[in-house]
């Protein structure tokens, strides 16, 4: 049998976001392994399997991209097949209390975990979106990575560290895209809504056109997504005793746009 010389990598949960991660790491060079019960992902660089144990056999890095709610119970399931000392990188956006939960099963496997942030929509630079990184595997998950070209920043911290300062960046981000949905919205029904849209982006410097664009079509594809996620932000300022009037702002136009399926043509 020929020995294996490339990092091999389980990829679980091939969405949006997954399979950008697991094409783009094959394609640099690494051993690619996909899992994804719901999502075909249809490219023959990537190895996908039908079987969660064969997915993750041997794999040296997993990276989890399905959702904060499933995290957990997926990490449940994974960590079994994986050998000592592998790293576990939960990739989803959740509450640091899930990331420790997760590391706390890690740890029972001697496992690696790696609390790693996505900081930019994966869309637009695929698997070298840059990442934050806390918890046991975090340097390891960054040395691991590196040849393929994956930013990783590493913070000196347990597991949920990195999360921590990735719902912070949200109250920001999501904010944002909330505020630019409600003034188009506002715009619109005044008759003013591509002066609106010019004066947002002239403001917003030159790539405003294209950041307005994304903020509202990001914030009404994903509005479901980012609602847990502006949820699980608001929880951790109201724990921190801080104000949160703009969150909770934030929160409400997130739920109004799951229930509404969006107000349309923003």
């Amino acid at each position: 049998m020929t020995a294996r010389t490339s990092t091999r990598i389980a990829v679980l949960g091939l969405g949006e976001a997954g399979r950008r991660y697991a094409s783009g790491l094959a394609l640099a060079g690494a051993e690619v392994r996909g899992f994804d019960p719901a999502h075909e992902l249809g490219a023959p660089e990537v190895a996908q399997f039908a079987d969660l144990g064969e997915a993750l056999d041997g794999a040296e890095v997993t990276l989890s991209l399905v959702s904060g709610r499933a995290a957990a119970s997926v990490a449940r399931d994974a960590l079994p097949h994986l050998q000592r000392g592998a790293v576990y990188a939960d990739l989803n956006t959740g509450s640091p209390e899930i990331k420790q939960r997760i590391a706390r099963l890690a740890a029972d496997r001697d496992v690696l975990m790696a609390d790693a942030a996505v900081l930019a929509p994966v869309v637009r630079a695929g698997h070298r979106t840059p990442m934050l990184a806390s918890g046991s595997g975090a340097q390891a998950l960054a040395d691991r990575l590196a040849p393929f070209e994956v930013p990783i920043e590493v913070l000196d911290g347990d597991a949920g560290e990195a999360a921590k300062l990735r719902l912070l960046r949200s109250v920001f981000m999501k904010g944002l895209g909330a505020l630019v949905i409600e003034s188009l919205d506002g715009a619109r029904a005044a008759g003013s809504e591509d002066w609106m849209r010019e004066q947002m982006a002239r403001e917003l410097g030159p790539d405003g056109d294209a950041l307005v664009r994304r903020l509202v079509e990001g914030t009404q594809r994903h509005a479901s997504r980012r609602e847990h996620e502006v949820r699980d932000a608001l929880a951790m300022l109201e724990s921190a005793g801080r104000p949160a009037d703009m969150t909770r702002a934030t929160l409400a136009w997130l739920e109004r746009l799951t229930a509404d399926d969006g107000p349309g043509h923003v």
